[in-house]
């Protein structure tokens, strides 16, 4: 199959040439071609190039046809030839241009529609997932957090998806988490209102002795204790306990602490309430250290190891004006008198903690004009800004300086004092305080 036989299958076309492995090399076959008649069309205008172009093909042998051999095609044309082939007839440059212009505007057709398909799809995905968003926003909105919305994927768009169903599953669970919240809020009032209830409304009346006391719970509930409990004879009884902890298991062991403590001073339990001298004719002795010891072995029996209390109980007997008390732990009372301030002191150690702790009983006088205060540590504990606590030397000074006020007015300037020495109107412990004053 000669060149010349080759280039008259498609008469115009340019010079076609088989090389196969058996043909001279292409240096001495370029050397053959340019001896032999050229079938290369002329070129209709000053860019139309002629341009070589290969391709290999696998040939049956002419003697052996079961053996096939690699050659290569080489072609050697022009862009003209090609489209005259093409559309059938031959083309001057005019026509060639208005051709090509044809051609580029068809593929700029195909370009424009393949980006118009590109654009439909990316606008149905944009659009579809902002729909899906919408969808998701009217069922959270409808209160439908178990609501998701497809994904499908691994785009921006996809990451959004999932980012909106990972944001609605946290949702759901901080609804759960602030149901729950407002469900413990609701029995935390529940229990503030109840312990309301357990403080005295007012102190008893009595000739000698003018009491206060007043309570400020850190949280809503309190593991402060104070009361007042009258008692025969014109006797009253004055409590004070700090529970350990706070919340809600402090101010049960409060509660408990008073139930027990009215339950022994009311019920009369035989030695533990009250000891007198058989047919002498005084007044009963209350022994104060016995009742301790008595709510010391309770507490123990029934609470956890952990949980215990300081605590200051008394038994102001007003015939004598004399205050028995013990003090299990709590920090000392204060007796403020004309001469100076005096400190009770401990007389045993905290309750709930030992199940066979001793406590001992004392007594003060408390005259005319004499100061008596209790206290717990959110009075003297709490610190300013620079971690100085307010300290007993603070207190004493506040309790000779509105010594001769009211007592609910000398209370007020305590807490006021306190709060101001901390910077903050969010107390850091509860706030407990029974003040009493000897009346002439």
């Amino acid at each position: 199959m000669t060149p010349d036989f080759l280039a008259d299958l498609v008469p115009g076309l340019g010079d076609v040439l088989i090389l196969s492995a058996d043909q001279p090399s292409a240096a001495k076959t370029t050397s053959a071609r340019t001896r032999r008649r050229s079938h290369l069309p002329p070129a209709y205008y000053t860019f139309d190039v002629d341009f070589p172009w290969l391709t290999v093909k696998f040939i049956p042998h002419w003697d052996s046809p079961e053996r096939v051999e690699k050659a290569g095609l080489t072609l050697h044309t022009r862009a003209s030839a090609v489209l005259g082939i093409v559309f059938g007839r031959g083309m001057d440059s005019e026509q060639t241009v208005l051709y090509l212009l044809v051609m580029v505007t068809g593929i700029l057709v195909l370009v424009w529609m393949y980006s118009f398909f590109i654009g439909l799809s990316l606008t149905r995905t944009i659009t579809g997932a902002v729909h899906n968003l919408y969808d998701g926003t009217q069922h959270i909105k409808a209160g439908d957090f178990s609501h998701r919305i497809p994904v499908a994927g691994e785009d921006q768009l996809a990451e959004l998806g999932k980012s909106f169903n990972g944001m609605t599953e946290n949702l759901a669970r901080l609804i759960l988490v602030e149901k729950e919240q407002e469900r413990l809020h609701a029995e935390l009032e529940i229990a503030r209102e109840v312990q309301g209830q357990l403080f005295p409304r007012g102190a008893p009346a009595m000739k000698t002795l003018e009491l206060a006391g007043v309570c400020h719970p850190a949280r809503t509930v309190s593991g402060d204790y104070y009361d007042f409990i009258s008692l025969p004879e014109g006797a009253v009884g004055l409590a004070l306990g700090d529970v350990a902890g706070k919340g809600i298991s402090a101010a049960l062991l409060m509660a408990s602490i008073q139930s027990i403590m009215r339950t022994q001073l009311t019920a009369g339990i035989s030695a533990a309430v009250y000891m007198s001298a058989a047919g002498s004719g005084e007044a009963p002795f209350y022994s104060t250290g016995h009742m301790v010891e008595q709510l010391n072995r309770q507490v123990y029996a029934n609470t956890a190891p952990e949980k215990y209390a300081t605590f200051f109980f008394g038994i102001y007997d007003e015939s004598g004006r004399t205050l028995t008390y013990t003090n299990a732990g709590h920090l000392p009372p204060i007796i403020v008198r004309n001469s100076g301030p005096e400190i009770l002191e401990v007389t045993g150690t905290v309750v709930g903690a030992f199940p066979k702790a001793t406590f001992e009983d004392r007594t003060v006088h408390i005259g005319p004009g004499d100061l008596f205060i209790a206290y717990t540590d959110g009075i003297v504990e709490p610190e300013n800004e620079y971690g100085e606590a307010f300290g007993e030397d603070r207190l004493m000074e506040l309790l000779a300086r509105y010594k001769d006020r009211e007592i609910g007015e000398i209370i007020a300037h305590i807490m006021e004092a306190v709060e101001h020495w901390t910077g903050s109107s969010e107390l850091q412990d509860d706030m407990t305080v029974v003040l009493a004053r000897g009346l002439a």
